[in-house]
């Protein structure tokens, strides 16, 4: 998830410009529940050490840094105010209430889990941090798997793009960590669609 009018090529005229504050500033503002390419930013940030722009291990410390933050502010929001609002979303698309509060549930009986792995599906990445807050998880246990899942993340992006970003063009890279997010999303809705359906066959039989 994106914004359109920021290009490729402009994502990595920023990262040249910017440096580390770039690949800071792009992963917590997604981190935070704003849909900002942050891992494409990471990606290239990486791929900027890989050529010798930039170093490898501020950039690494940029990327841990921004999601860590940004996932706090997104909880805490979520935790605050999150609620009316996922219920209005909701009506919207004409999700129930009750709908919705099952998926709470589920989503607090998997917390950790989805805090901890939710980098690396796609949207997951943008709402894990909300998503902790409305479900009330534990503060200090949302911060060990969100300190936890930042820095698995961030390690594996930069690293895999430090190496490989002198083998494959950047676009590649991108369109690979992007297709890979969206199978991972796909399988993580099919697990929620049945259990939510499990669930509400249970209130209903």
């Amino acid at each position: 998830m994106s914004l359109e009018f920021l290009s490729l090529d402009d994502l990595q005229e920023l990262a040249r410009q910017y440096g580390y504050w770039t690949v800071f500033i792009g992963i917590a503002l997604e981190n935070t529940g704003i849909p900002l390419p942050g891992e494409t930013i990471t990606i290239i940030g990486g791929f900027l050490a890989g050529s010798g722009e930039l170093n490898y291990w501020w950039v690494l410390l940029s990327a841990i840094a921004g999601a860590v933050l940004g996932d706090n502010f997104g909880y805490w929001i979520g935790r605050w105010g999150g609620w009316p609002l996922l219920v209005k979303v909701g009506k919207f698309f004409k999700i129930s209430e009750h709908q919705l509060l099952v998926a709470r549930q589920q989503f607090s009986k998997n917390a950790p889990g989805a805090v901890f792995f939710g980098r690396f599906v796609a949207l997951l990445r943008i709402f894990a941090g909300p998503m902790a807050g409305i479900a009330q998880m534990p503060y200090w246990q949302f911060l060990a798997c969100n300190f936890g899942g930042a820095t698995l993340w961030a390690t594996l992006m930069v690293t895999l793009t430090f190496f490989l970003g002198r083998l494959i063009p950047l676009h590649q890279l991108v369109y690979w960590a992007t297709q890979f997010g969206l199978v991972a999303l796909a399988v993580v809705i099919l697990a929620v669609v049945w259990l939510v359906r499990r669930e509400i066959r249970k209130f209903t039989t």
